[in-house]
Formats: C-alpha cells, structure tokens, sequence
C-alpha cells in the first residue's frame, strides 16, 4: 500500500496514575515463587520491564479512549465536525454490543456521517486501523479520521496473580506461560490523520505493508473475552519463547517487503519505533532486520506492554523527547500475536503532541541515551484488591 494523500497530524495520549514495579509484583507472588523455589528479580531481569501502570478499578475503554481522542483533537486543530470515521482499536471493551467507538463517538460530539466500529487484531489493532483510515483518505472518501485505544490491565494481572497463587497443580513450565501476562500495562492513546488539504504539519504516510503468519495463532491465546464488562475474568497463555522466534522471523520476511514498498534501503531508515513487548524481543528483531538500537526508542522499561497503545504512545513520547525530527525517515513496526506483522513508512516533519500522565510525573521519558522517565510513586497493587 502507497499513500500520497495522508499525514499524521497529531497524538493524544493519558497514562494511568497507579505504578506498580515488577518487584512489588513478586512480592505478591511469593506463595508460588517459594513453592516452586523461584528466584526473586527473574520478571525484570527477563522482561527489562521495571514497572508498568494500571487504570483504577472499574475505568472503561472508553473513558479514556475518549480523552485521549479530545488532547489529539485539540492539538490537530480539527474540528469535531470534520471527522470522517472513527475507529476503537484495543483488545480491551466496554461490552460485547455495542461496539465501544460508539460511546467514543458520543463523548467526542463526532458527526452523525462518520463511520464509527471497532477494530481488534490484538496489539496491532491501532496499526490496522492507521491504514484502514488512509485507505478512505487516499481513496477521497474522508478528509480526516480518529484512532483510539484505551488497553487495560489491571483484571488480567490481579486474576493471574491469583491462578498462580492457588493452582498448587502448576510447575515451573506452566509459569513461563503466564510470565507475558505479569508484564502488560495500561494506557489510552489516539490519532489523527488528515488528508494534505487539511494538514498543517507535513508529516506524510507513504507506505504500508501487513502480512499474517496464521499458522503461529495458537502461541498466545486469551482464554476469556477482553471487554472489561463487569465480571470479566481473563486468563492469557503465552509461550513466549516460540513467540519470540517465530515473530523475530516473520518480521525478518515482512521486512524486505516494506523496504520495497517504501521504495528505502535499510540505510535510509533514520529512527524506529516498535510495538513494546520487552528488551529480548527489541533485541532479536533489530539484530535479524540490522538496525541500530541507538536509533530505535523504548517506553516498556516504565510502562510494561501496553498491547495496541504501545507502538502509537511511544511514538508520542518518542516526539516530546526530540527523539523524531524534521526530515527523518520513521519505521514504524508492529508484530501481534496470530502472527500478524504491520509496518508503516513516514516521512516525519511536525506532529502535535498533547498527553496527560495522571501521576503527574515531573519528566517523561528521554531519549536517545541514558536518560529516563522519573519513575512515580504509588500504593502498590495488594492481594486484597484481587477479587
């Protein structure tokens, strides 16, 4: 896919006040860790991940997909009115029916002529609905479109505390299935994208490439629907180790389609930003594409996995930090569970960026070099808040 007409105008993005570290995690999970004689550190040491966020009990998708939408909208400068459709793109819900880009669509005032559903492809969701927008700008359909996702994690973590905790039954194998589970974070991010008639900031979309590798699709598998519909208790198994092969390879093979379809050499490709899974997956993906970690930006550290919302809000921070500038030519890259692979080529100048952190952390995260995002300070999450 080839795009002449599309522009990334802006980035909305709000980060959960309750940080949780991966140490406090261990702490709760210490019944299991002393039963099966686990040693302490193993969820950071394996993952990088030092902590991660949680929404507050009982928050909506929408509640905060809606927010994020509004700071885009307003950094973009674009009316309400000149929205042409607008996509919901997270693996978490508000309910089954009615597609919660519908109650997004309600906060937003959007007009009653945009299109308005949801779009679910696990953490490649917003990717998926990044192209299924410049597809209707490109073609003249719309002039301009909203992408949001809202991901929780807080129901997915405390019930897998909670299995590990008291299923006596599960061995040292069964654990690394979980491990993935105990390394998602929240968060709630949305775009604009506008054709060149309404842009102001020149940042251009000019290819996109995705490919499904549907024969890895029972590597992670969530045993229970992710809408956070009252009552949902969801479980996830991930064999991370085959994912993280099998993801690395099918990524290897995408790519070279990309370079061709963005008309680049490997060369040419200024900066990266990648779906935030953890440092081995960043690792074995640069090395088997040859990029340069230098050039690629990282938020899991402090902010887990956030699933759909992970690509797009470290793209955010990414632009706060000067990370991306004037003339760079940006990848950015999505593998998903299924196995699914999306990349998108841009050609950066200015995008608007407006985020709300509701811990109130006095600095985001800073890049390229040894720099970081001041952790916050939080209750941490107890095991009597796990119901």
């Amino acid at each position: 896919m080839r795009y002449r007409n599309v522009f990334l105008e802006s980035i909305g993005y709000v980060l959960p006040s309750w940080v949780v570290s991966s140490e406090e995690l261990e702490a709760q999970l210490a019944p299991v860790y002393d039963r099966l004689r686990l040693p302490e550190g193993r969820l950071e040491l394996m993952s990088g991940i030092r902590q991660r966020r949680l929404w507050e009990p009982g928050v909506l998708p929408s509640e905060k997909s809606s927010a994020a939408g509004q700071l885009a909208l307003d950094a973009a400068e674009i009316q309400a009115s000149q929205i042409g459709a607008v996509f919901h793109c997270a693996v978490c819900r508000d309910q089954l029916e009615p597609a919660t880009s519908c109650h997004v669509h309600r906060r937003l005032q959007l007009p009653s002529n945009c299109l308005v559903h949801d779009v679910s492809n696990a953490c490649l969701g917003f990717l998926n609905g990044m192209i299924l927008a410049a597809n209707m700008i490109e073609l003249g359909q719309i002039e301009s479109a909203i992408i949001v996702s809202s991901e929780g994690s807080r129901e997915l973590v405390e019930r897998t505390i909670l299995e590990l905790n008291t299923n006596e039954s599960l061995t040292r194998d069964d654990i690394k299935l979980a491990v993935a589970s105990l390394t998602i974070g929240s968060a709630a991010v949305a775009a604009v994208l506008t054709n060149k008639q309404l842009s102001q900031r020149g940042t251009k979309l000019t290819a996109a490439v995705s490919r499904a590798y549907s024969e890895y699709d029972q590597l992670c598998r969530g045993t229970a629907d992710q809408g956070v519909a009252q009552g949902m208790r969801p479980l996830m198994q991930t064999d991370s180790e085959q994912l993280l092969i099998a993801g690395v390879s099918a990524a290897e093979d995408c790519f070279q389609e990309f370079l061709q379809e963005a008309s680049w050499s490997r060369d040419q490709i200024n900066r990266t930003v990648c779906h935030q899974v953890g440092k081995a997956h960043r690792k074995a993906l640069l090395q088997a594409i040859e990029l340069q970690a230098e050039n690629d930006f990282t938020s899991y550290e402090l902010l887990g996995n956030t699933g759909s919302a992970a690509l797009p809000v470290t793209t955010a921070l990414a632009t706060e930090a000067g990370f991306l500038n004037a003339d760079d030519q940006v990848a950015l890259m999505g593998i998903g569970s299924g196995i699914n692979v999306v990349m998108l080529a841009v050609e950066w100048q200015t995008v608007a960026v407006a985020g709300r952190d509701e811990a109130v952390v006095d600095s985001v995260i800073s890049r390229p070099k040894s720099r970081s995002m001041k952790p916050a300070t939080q209750p941490p999450l107890v095991t009597d808040r796990v119901s």
